[in-house]
């Protein structure tokens, strides 16, 4: 299916979303004597639902500071087919249960994508759950935000920078290659 993305032949997008809570995101700590740090009070989230191009690397989102649902997933599909593509679409997803609603499965034969699903517990073949953990490493990591409004600035920065910024990070980052473990032998111990 990528080799027929790749071709042009057809388009997918890997989707999830992420949930940033204004809080401390520890990047490294290494100390001898005790350290504090800044941190915000509260528990404002910043949810993201992506849409992640396999090829182009493009990400498209839906954001919200409430809960990411099946209407949200419904209003990404909306997003991606309004694109006007005029190839067949395929999304990626994980198995969460709003995800895998009838909601979600009627609006996508609806809008004709079609959805696949990947294993439970297998985030490592999402390939936007690498481009979350480069957000989160690009402004959140070590980094003190007295504000709600400042934090969610410096996450929607880095996504709008996506494309230009961080190119050439991007492009070492989210490849498709992907573990497999065709072959093995397993052997009792």
């Amino acid at each position: 299916m990528l080799e027929r993305a790749e071709s042009g032949e057809l388009k997918v997008f890997f989707v999830d979303a992420a949930h940033f809570v204004h809080g401390t995101y520890l990047g490294y700590l290494w100390c001898f004597v005790r350290c504090f740090i800044k941190s915000p009070s509260g528990r404002s989230r910043f949810n993201i639902l992506g849409a992640l191009d396999a090829i182009t690397k493009e990400i498209i989102t839906v954001v919200n500071e409430t809960y990411i649902n099946a209407q949200s997933v419904c209003d990404l599909m909306e997003v991606i087919a309004k694109r006007n593509i005029g190839i067949p679409i395929k999304l990626i997803m994980d198995n969460a249960k709003y995800q895998r609603c009838e909601l979600v499965k009627a609006a996508a034969v609806r809008l004709k994508i079609e959805l696949i699903y990947l294993p439970s517990y297998s985030p490592n073949l999402n390939l936007i759950e690498r481009f979350w953990k480069f957000v989160k490493k690009k402004c959140l990591y070590s980094k003190y935000y007295e504000s709600f409004t400042l934090f969610k600035n410096a996450i929607e920065k880095v996504l709008e920078n996506e494309n230009s910024k961080y190119d050439e990070e991007l492009n070492n980052l989210l490849t498709l290659n992907f573990q497999s473990f065709r072959n093995v032998n397993i052997v009792a111990v």
